[in-house]
């Protein structure tokens, strides 16, 4: 955790924000191991001394969740995974315990999102090997779309929601040369954007096929990269205070998150007047989103026959009924690729809608 990031943005308490609806912000505890300007192991507190509830920071990414205990029993095996194994000892492990199990699935997105944020990135000999991979329509170019419907410049600080690798967050900073944070749930794809943050480097298992993996490690540059940070935040649960931020991003996450309504309110409120935010889905329901909270996708009988995009278009047209709050549209692409790869002989392609908007 950037301390930079942490002044400026100071983040509050989520339990007391969403649970007992007051304010608090939380200090910074204790510090355990620190680089320059980069917290790598410490603590934040809360303020309230109703409350007192410790965040903790790991690998240099903090965790201000709202249901903390939860979230560190749901995700010991990724805070506690070993980055430092050879290929040949992960290997090993990997056909031990075979598919299905934690360390393969972390590897699997590990490597669909390592090679979807930093694939184009990849030496011409690594590119070459990864055959089924296609680096274009990568989540940068859905990004690059989204920003020029907004035809202007981004502000600071900017949040980028669902930031996973890390990649849309570099991009940001790297445009726009403002203080830029990537929230993510996700502690493996934090990690691996913390790595590339403070190294250089991109480093990831690249999946072959089966449980085959081969080691990707290459170099990665982004200008003003000293203007990011990753933190651990629930997107539905925010830990900062309205209206701290004067641009949002959710690339993809609309349709992953318990209450996709819900997120567009939060980027609503996280937003300043005059903000501007940029959402990209394909509409492609999780199954762990209960389907009552999902944008179209069901009830064809209804009046858009199941249609997600006029649902979406009224949530941000201010003053109509089921409008969330201030944000409208400004702008929009109805189809753009985003491709996805799998292994060396699959790889899938969504169909993304994107929209622009700004807060008035």
């Amino acid at each position: 955790m950037r301390r930079s990031h942490f002044e400026q943005l100071r983040p509050v308490c989520p339990r007391c924000k969403h649970d007992r609806k007051i304010i608090a912000p939380l200090s910074l505890a204790a510090v355990a191991v620190e680089q320059g300007d980069t917290i790598l192991q410490g603590n934040l507190i809360c303020s309230d001394s109703g409350c007192r509830l410790e965040y903790p920071i790991i690998d240099g990414i903090p965790i201000i969740v709202n249901n903390i205990r939860k979230y560190l029993a749901d995700n010991v095996f990724q805070i506690n995974a070993r980055d430092d194994l050879s290929p040949v000892v992960e290997s090993i492990l990997g056909d031990a315990v075979g598919p299905g199990t934690p360390f393969n699935v972390a590897r699997h997105h590990l490597s669909t999102y390592g090679w979807g944020h930093y694939g184009d990135k990849a030496p011409a000999s690594r590119a070459e090997a990864a055959t089924g991979s296609d680096t274009t329509g990568t989540v940068a170019d859905c990004l690059s779309a989204g920003l020029r419907l907004l035809g202007a410049q981004a502000q600071a600080p900017l949040l980028d929601i669902g930031c996973a690798a890390g990649r849309t967050s570099f991009e940001l900073a790297q445009r726009f040369s403002g203080l830029t944070l990537g929230i993510d749930l996700n502690f493996s794809l934090l990690r691996l954007a913390q790595r590339v943050l403070h190294t250089g480097v991109a480093t990831f298992p690249l999946k072959r096929v089966g449980i085959v993996y081969d080691r990707q490690e290459y170099p990665v540059a982004f200008e003003n990269k000293d203007k990011v940070d990753f933190w651990a935040c629930d997107a539905l649960a925010l830990p900062f205070q309205e209206e701290t931020f004067r641009f949002t991003s959710a690339m993809n996450v609309f349709d992953v998150v318990n209450a996709p309504r819900d997120l567009l309110v939060a980027m609503d409120r996280a937003l300043a007047t005059d903000g501007a935010a940029i959402l990209a889905t394909p509409y492609d329901w999780s199954a762990s989103t209960p389907i009552e909270t999902w944008v179209g996708g069901h009830s064809q009988r209804g009046l858009h026959g199941g249609s997600a995009e006029p649902l979406l278009r009224n949530m941000l047209s201010p003053g109509t009924a089921g409008a969330v709050g201030s944000l409208r549209i400004v702008g929009e692409v109805e189809e753009h690729p985003w491709n996805i790869r799998i292994h060396s002989r699959h790889s899938a392609q969504y169909v993304t809608h994107i929209v622009a908007c700004r807060k008035n």
